[in-house]
């Protein structure tokens, strides 16, 4: 039986990629996004693709329960199960200090990129509990949850932290539960994609500062690159509490020594 896979936040970026090297593995593949437009053109994008598995898409924003749901219960209808659901959606701070975001900003923040992450995880492992083979969840990482701060990124990288702690809590809670559900963490490392230099979802552009562009053009991708890597990893990955990351320490140390004679741009 094919096996379906549910992206949040998947019209474009990381996601859509993620979606198209599943769909390429065989998978049927259900994106997501608010935006209709965005994901009625991601949906003709992938049936353009090589691949397999069926596309479906679904309108809704993870920030609200009943979205999740509803999106949770299209894609049983559709499929039957849902064996891999993965928590994309985010959005990208201002570049601005804590004190200057408004509650409105923050709570955007904190919804889409925390809240999100924990509503659809749940939902999630309910449905696959009721899965014979139970399924697997995984969130996506970003700058912060190794602890990094930053003056401008430190709202995202709270949340980015707490993304990281409650996915370790959920994997010692389903393991101690006994359930057939594993859960685990997807860290991509930088990518170069609108979310880099726009914030809230498109809604203001991001100036980033020079030096942090001379930082992403030595270690940043394009995500086409990094979902190849993730895919791969996710679809081989038995384990609970699993850590996939695509931008090692050792990897980015590599990058750092071989900087001069390596060079890259991306912001050309």
């Amino acid at each position: 039986m094919m096996k379906t896979v549910v992206i949040t936040g998947s019209t474009r970026g990381l996601g859509f990629e993620m979606a198209k090297r599943f769909r390429l593995s065989g998978l049927n593949v259900i994106i997501n996004g608010v935006n209709h437009e965005r994901l009625d053109k991601a949906v003709t994008a992938l049936h353009g693709e090589p691949g397999i598995g069926s596309v479906e898409s679904f309108a809704g924003s993870v920030a609200f329960d009943k979205d999740i749901d509803a999106l949770l219960a299209f894609s049983t209808k559709k499929f039957g199960t849902v064996d891999i659901w993965i928590n994309n959606a985010g959005v990208n701070q201002p570049m601005k200090a804590i004190w200057e975001l408004t509650p409105d900003e923050i709570d955007s923040i904190l919804d889409i990129d925390l809240r999100g992450a924990i509503l659809g995880s749940r939902a999630a492992a309910l449905q696959m509990e009721k899965q014979p083979d139970g399924g697997f969840i995984y969130n996506i990482e970003g700058y912060g949850s190794n602890d990094a701060m930053m003056l401008g990124l430190n709202m995202y990288g709270t949340s980015k932290r707490a993304v990281t702690h409650f996915t370790q809590a959920f994997a010692k809670e389903l393991e101690e539960r006994g359930t057939k559900v594993k859960i685990g963490r997807l860290s991509p490392g930088i990518m170069i994609t609108d979310f880099t230099v726009k914030a809230l979802g498109g809604k203001e552009n991001i100036d980033l500062p020079e030096k942090t562009k001379k930082v992403y053009n030595i270690l940043g991708d394009y995500p086409d690159v990094v979902a190849a890597y993730l895919v791969r990893e996710i679809l081989s990955n038995t384990k609970n509490n699993a850590h996939i990351e695509w931008l090692t320490t050792r990897k980015a140390a590599f990058r750092f020594v071989t900087a001069g004679f390596n060079k890259r741009s991306f912001f050309e």
